[in-house]
């Protein structure tokens, strides 16, 4: 992938486009699908959706009898298994069942996420927010991997990051901030992190026919907010005192979950991955003399800095390395 590549496509959706929509008319009969975070907010809107279109979906959740509530009625093939993407004992765990499930996988939604979160540390002294963000999601995708090379026509992989990756590349000398923690650096190492895993693994999995996408789906409040306080968020402009979503350009949780649905299935993007998507289209890179625009920062689509981050990867969680 090169920066050139970062050029929109002319797809006819938009911002306003919701889960519905790009997914009218759509048969996913017979195509199976993993979706974390699959029970809320943008998750819910993309397991609803799949399932509507007939695919099997499958959730790995943290809190799977939530999970289940939350699930129940919206009908389809769905199943949850029992995943902590802070604990790499239950993400290979829930592999392993996935593993002997399936024969083969086509779309994996990494979609579950953390933001902004007080400091903890899990495994081995990891921030929770890499932690999470990344390692969880890198450890399950390479876990499945046999699964996605095996999907007879292809297999996408959905990478969800954020505009916040724009807060800071990764933090190469401190990575887990052993020198002192800020939430929000935490949060935009992360969507870079997820960015960079996008691009990496589109690379190693071409040649199976794996695709990946990393993308923002747009400014939406749902359950990601959750260890912000209510005055936080109005100090931001994002809700008034109610409660209630004020801020401008905000999407809802459909309208946020149409750009994971359109990464996953729209036949403009076959053949191409490793690409940062918004607004269900191929976004540009991000211009520095406009900073409050959108697109993707150059440090995120860097192929060399993609390479870096997939060593460390694996390094850290001793994963199955993917060889091209």
């Amino acid at each position: 992938m090169t920066h050139t590549e970062q050029q929109p496509l002319g797809s006819p959706f938009s911002a306003a486009s919701t889960a519905q929509d790009v997914t009218a008319g759509l048969d996913l009969s017979g195509r199976n699908a993993v979706v974390t975070g699959g029970y809320s907010g943008l998750g819910l809107e993309t397991t609803r959706a799949l399932a509507a279109a007939g695919a099997r979906v499958i959730v790995p959740a943290r809190r799977p009898e939530a999970a289940r509530t939350a699930l129940d009625g919206v009908g389809g093939d769905v199943e949850v298994v029992a995943m902590d993407l802070g604990d790499l004992g239950t993400v290979r765990a829930a592999a392993s069942y996935i593993r002997e499930t399936l024969t083969a996988l086509d779309l994996l939604f990494a979609t579950a996420g953390v933001m902004a979160t007080p400091e903890r540390h899990v495994g081995p002294g990891w921030e929770s927010t890499f932690a999470v963000n990344h390692f969880g999601h890198f450890a399950l995708v390479c876990e499945l991997y046999p699964l996605l090379a095996a999907a007879r026509d292809g297999a996408r992989v959905v990478v969800y990051s954020s505009a916040g990756h724009g807060i800071t590349d990764i933090r190469w000398h401190d990575p887990h901030f052993r020198t002192g923690y800020d939430k929000w650096q935490a949060y935009g190492q992360a969507k870079t992190a997820n960015v960079l895993f996008a691009v990496h693994l589109d690379a190693l999995g071409r040649r199976d026919g794996v695709r990946a996408f990393a993308l923002h789906p747009g400014a939406i409040i749902t359950g990601l907010q959750r260890d912000m306080t209510l005055q936080e968020q109005i100090d931001r402009g994002w809700v008034d005192e109610d409660g209630k979503v004020i801020g401008h350009g905000f999407k809802t949780p459909s309208q946020g979950a149409a750009t994971g649905l359109w990464a996953a299935t729209s036949p403009l993007l076959a053949g191409r991955g490793g690409l940062y998507l918004e607004d269900c289209e191929v976004a540009g890179l991000h211009a520095p003399e406009a900073p409050e625009g959108g697109g993707v920062r150059a440090y995120a689509v860097d192929p060399e800095a993609a390479a870096r981050l997939w060593d460390l990867s694996v390094a850290a969680t001793g994963a199955a390395p993917i060889v091209r």
